[in-house]
């Protein structure tokens, strides 16, 4: 789900888990939206989630995020006259005890003691089902038949960049316009915060047109906190200058990742960081480049010098 698809080891990122043909050359590592976010704030924190894959604390809000998002996906399974609130709010507990059997991790959350003042499962709960109910306040899903939900999309640009990403939801009118919906479950951003906000859509859009040939007409963010939505229409030559920012982008990883030369970029987001203790910037020491790793998944490194 494009839920920020942000968990380290993202299968929007490197090597996938599909099958393989043996016949065929191996597979580059990919960019995703998250990933490539990740290198734009801080390259030593896309090293930590991509490339020694740390391992990160999970939240109640991303947990949250990651229901809601649930839910959303199998209302469309639904009929469409049978997409109500109420049939909505019928699927959080199953969806909930999938999310569990899934990932037990996410149980611990509401163990006893598992956090101080913790919030109850029921208020928790109920607090998803109300950003459930939020949604039918500002689309009417009966009237929409998606294309796709939780759709991967991915493309290989001319230079070889692989790019892929996982679209919450996909629409597409008889006259073959393209709607790409993201859902968030926090607040709807600052002005001065859209542009980080329309980064993740802008990626979709851009490999959607590669693929189809066709520029999206409407980039949509639903923003479930408060009820307000996002809307953006890119034209291609914003896509093929945002195309260049990517390769940019990747072409800095890539020589990050042949020297190991990861370095940290110091910011607010700092505080919500689970890597503190091994981040120089705090006084930590990373582990060791995991350079061998880093080759078998089909990066090009230095070559591994070895130590008595």
């Amino acid at each position: 789900m494009a839920q920020d698809s942000t968990s380290p080891g993202s299968p929007t990122d490197g090597p996938t888990d599909a099958p393989v043909d043996a016949t065929a050359a191996p597979r580059r590592p990919s960019l995703s939206p998250s990933r490539a976010a990740d290198f734009k704030t801080c390259p030593l924190l896309y090293r930590f989630r991509t490339l020694d894959r740390l391992p990160e604390r999970k939240s109640r809000a991303a947990v949250r995020g990651t229901l809601v998002h649930a839910v959303l996906e199998k209302l469309y399974e639904l009929p469409a006259a049978e997409r109500t609130p109420a049939a909505a709010q019928q699927l959080l507990a199953p969806a909930w005890a999938e999310l569990q059997e899934a990932d037990p991790e996410v149980a611990e959350l509401f163990a006893a003691g598992a956090e101080e003042a913790a919030e109850p499962l029921d208020a928790w709960l109920a607090s998803a089902g109300a950003l459930v109910e939020r949604y039918f306040s500002m689309e009417d899903p009966r009237r929409i038949q998606p294309e796709g939900r939780e759709q991967l999309v991915e493309v290989t640009l001319p230079d070889g960049l692989l790019l892929r990403g996982f679209v919450d939801r996909l629409d597409v009118a008889p006259s073959g316009a393209i709607r790409v919906v993201d859902y968030k479950t926090g607040a709807t951003p600052r002005e001065a915060f859209e542009a980080k906000a329309l980064f993740q859509m802008k990626f979709y859009a851009l490999v959607l047109w590669r693929v189809r040939g066709v520029v999206a007409s409407q980039l949509k963010l639903m923003y479930l906190s408060d009820g307000d939505a996002l809307t953006y229409s890119p034209d291609e030559g914003e896509l093929v200058r945002f195309e260049r920012t990517l390769q940019a982008i990747w072409a800095a990883i890539e020589r990050a990742v042949s020297t190991g030369d990861f370095r940290p970029s110091p910011s607010r987001l700092c505080s919500w960081c689970d890597h503190q203790a091994v981040c120089p910037s705090f006084g930590g020491t990373p582990p060791p480049f995991p350079a061998e790793a880093a080759a078998a998944a089909g990066w090009a490194t230095l070559p591994v010098v070895e130590r008595d």
